[in-house]
């Protein structure tokens, strides 16, 4: 099995998907890409403003104009923003040539990661908790049926999770070959 030809991560705010997917791309000697990132350097303003400017629906046609725009890019680790799934053109784009991975993250996690973010125009209201449980209820099956590989983020460090997915997305390296060997001599030892 070969390395896909891009990694596209998909998954709520606070799931990890910038951070580990960095650490990814280092790890895989891929470029890493930020949906959300490139579209606010294009802009020249962040997603905060663009959602008060041109609304929601603005904003995703932005996205997935730029998801058009980078699914034609090989030996990359794609960041996307948590409503990229919402619009069903997106889900071939996200798909294409890629290995999607999702990253899970319980409702607990998601806000102790994203409580003091303002960069998170949904979360700016009184009850920050209620939406990020109405977004989990309809975006977590999208996620789940668009996703090659679900890697559940909770109480793991980065490093872990991008430890986890090289194996899982290449399990020919050395690391998974010693694990395996490792694993069948603990297996021997129990079976004895």
């Amino acid at each position: 099995m070969s390395l896909p030809k891009r990694v596209v991560l998909v998954g709520p705010m606070g799931a990890g998907k910038s951070t580990i997917g960095r650490m990814l791309a280092k790890e895989l000697g891929y470029r890493f890409l930020d949906s959300d990132r490139i579209i606010e350097e294009r802009c020249g303003a962040n997603i905060p403003w663009i959602f008060d400017v041109e609304g929601e629906s603005g904003f995703r046609e932005r996205e997935t104009a730029m998801l058009k725009e980078l699914s034609e890019e090989p030996g990359t680790v794609l960041a996307t923003g948590g409503g990229a799934v919402m619009r069903s053109e997106n889900h071939a784009l996200l798909k294409s040539d890629a290995m999607v991975v999702y990253l899970r993250a319980s409702i607990d996690q998601q806000i102790e990661r994203t409580r003091k973010d303002r960069n998170r125009p949904l979360l700016q209201n009184d009850n920050p908790e209620a939406v990020l449980r109405k977004l989990f209820a309809l975006r977590d099956p999208i996620y789940t049926e668009l996703a090659d590989i679900v890697m559940h983020t909770d109480r793991k460090s980065p490093r872990l999770v991008v430890r986890q997915l090289v194996n899982r997305l290449n399990p020919k390296t050395p690391r998974h070959k010693r694990q395996r060997r490792k694993e069948g001599r603990s297996y021997a030892k129990g079976t004895s």
